[in-house]
């Protein structure tokens, strides 16, 4: 089965690339560029995992992590964090939202595959 991704980030030639990257890696890729569309895809989509920047237009991604725990909470469904923001407030603040785990721009592409990984293994344990 293909993993359905949700990658989250306002500047488009980054989002384009990890999708291209990502897809070659046999996942399936939406992409959203602002926390409104997000959380849109979230509902429309459905996805397994969702990838996200915390800087973006309309809703930050604090708020749209928020809005995922509280309203999207059918299933366990692991967010990364991908951000440039690497302060320990920002981190804290992701995990007290309940972020899965936290990278930090600029990332190797392996730690973005090895991130999704350790989410795919524990899905059989986190299932609700």
């Amino acid at each position: 089965m293909g993993y359905k991704i949700l990658f989250v980030d306002d500047d488009k030639e980054i989002a384009e690339s990890i999708k291209d990257k990502l897809t070659k890696e046999g996942y399936d890729v939406i992409l959203a560029y602002d926390g409104q569309e997000a959380l849109s895809k979230v509902k429309e989509a459905d996805p397994d995992i969702i990838l996200l920047d915390l800087m973006l237009p309309n809703l930050n991604g604090f708020e749209v992590l928020k809005e995922i725990r509280e309203k999207h909470n059918d299933r366990w469904r692991p967010v990364i964090i991908i951000s440039a923001k690497n302060e320990f407030d920002s981190v804290k603040q992701c995990y007290n939202l309940q972020a899965d785990h936290y990278l930090v721009k600029p990332c190797k592409m392996e730690d973005i595959l090895q991130g999704i990984k350790i989410m795919i293994s524990l899905m059989p344990v986190r299932k609700q």
